[in-house]
C-alpha cells in the first residue's frame, strides 16, 4: 500500500512538472472571462454591482407575520419603485416570522401601498419602517470602495516588504485579484443585490486570499531543504486544511442564519465564494507562477 501511494505522487509529480504551465490557461480564461463580463455589466448598470437600499437609498420596511409574498409581489410591483422581498423564518420551527419589503419609493408611499393590500394600519407593534437617503447611501458606498482599495495596496506593499521579490509577490498579489474579480462575477451573475455588509466581506476575502498565498510563497522561497515538489506538496496540506476549516465552519454558519439573518447571509455566501475561488487560484494560479519563477532561476 505505501509503495502504491509512492508511485501514485511519483506519477502525479510527473504530470504536473509536465503540464503546469498549461494549468495557467484555466485561470487565464476566467480572468479574462471576468474583466470582459465586468466590462459589459458596468456599461450596462454604471456601477460594479447590483446594490440595494442600504447603498442606492430607499425604504426598508419589515411586516411581522405570515404574509404570502408571491400575492404580495405581484400587487406592489407595479405601485412601488425597484421593489425587492425577503421572507425571514424562525431557525428552529421554520415559521415565517416576518416580510423585509425594499423599494427605493419613500416611506409615506410605502406605508400607504402596503396598508391598501394589507387592509389594516402598520404601526410600531406590527411593522417598521428605515428610509435612508441617497446622498447618504452613495457617501457610504463610495467610503466603502476606497477603504478596500486602501486595503488591498497595503496588502501588496506588505507582500513586497515580506518577499522583496517581484515575481513570487506579484503572483500573491494576482491570485488575491483574481479571487476578489471572480467573486464579484459570480455574485453578479447570480443578481445578488449587495448591502454595505457584502461589501465588508469583500474585505475580509482580501485577508483570506492572502494567507495560504504567503504560506505557500513563504515555503517555495525559503525552505530550501526540501525539492520543490516537496515544498509545494507540504505547504498544500497546511494550506488546504486551513481553508476548508474555514469554509466549512462558514458553511454551517451560512445554514443557521440563512432564514433569519439577511445580512449575515450575504456576508457567508460571499465568503463560500470567495474561498472556493482561492483554492483554485493559490494552488493553481499562484502554483503554476511560483514553479516556473523557482525552475527558471534557481532550477528546483
Amino acid at each position: 500500500m505505501e509503495e502504491q501511494g509512492k508511485s501514485e505522487k511519483r506519477t502525479f509529480e510527473s504530470f504536473h512538472n509536465k503540464y503546469y504551465k498549461l494549468f495557467l490557461l484555466i485561470p487565464l480564461c476566467l480572468i479574462v472571462f471576468s474583466l470582459l463580463y465586468m466590462g459589459m455589466f458596468y456599461s450596462k448598470n454604471n456601477d460594479f454591482i447590483y446594490k440595494d437600499v442600504s447603498l442606492t437609498g430607499g425604504t426598508s420596511a419589515t411586516i411581522y407575520g405570515k404574509i404570502n409574498t408571491e400575492n404580495l409581489e405581484q400587487e406592489l410591483s407595479n405601485k412601488l419603485d425597484d421593489v425587492g422581498f425577503r421572507e425571514v423564518y424562525d431557525v428552529v420551527t421554520r415559521e415565517q416570522k416576518a416580510v423585509i419589503i425594499e423599494t427605493k419609493s419613500d416611506i409615506e408611499t410605502t406605508k400607504q401601498v402596503l396598508e391598501e393590500y394589507l387592509g389594516y394600519e402598520l404601526d410600531g407593534e406590527n411593522s417598521s419602517f428605515e428610509f435612508t437617503g441617497s446622498v447618504l447611501s452613495e457617501n457610504f458606498y463610495n467610503q466603502l470602495l476606497i477603504a478596500i482599495l486602501i486595503a488591498f495596496v497595503f496588502m501588496g506593499v506588505v507582500v513586497f516588504i515580506i518577499f522583496r521579490t517581484f515575481i513570487p509577490s506579484a503572483a500573491v498579489i494576482i491570485s488575491a485579484f483574481a479571487d476578489i474579480l471572480m467573486t464579484l462575477t459570480l455574485v453578479n451573475m447570480l443578481g445578488m443585490k449587495m448591502s454595505s455588509a457584502g461589501i465588508v466581506a469583500f474585505l475580509m476575502l482580501i485577508g483570506y486570499s492572502v494567507d495560504t498565498d504567503i504560506l505557500l510563497t513563504n515555503r517555495i522561497l525559503k525552505r530550501r531543504e526540501w525539492s520543490l515538489n516537496q515544498r509545494i506538496f507540504g505547504a498544500f496540506k497546511t494550506g488546504i486544511t486551513m481553508t476548508l476549516t474555514s469554509l466549512l465552519a462558514i458553511v454551517f454558519a451560512l445554514l443557521v442564519v440563512k432564514s433569519f439573518s439577511v445580512v449575515l447571509t450575504q456576508i457567508f455566501t460571499i465568503l463560500v465564494i470567495g474561498l472556493c475561488f482561492d483554492i483554485f487560484n493559490t494552488w493553481v494560479t499562484n502554483v503554476s507562477i511560483l514553479k516556473g519563477y523557482m525552475e527558471k532561476k534557481h532550477g528546483t
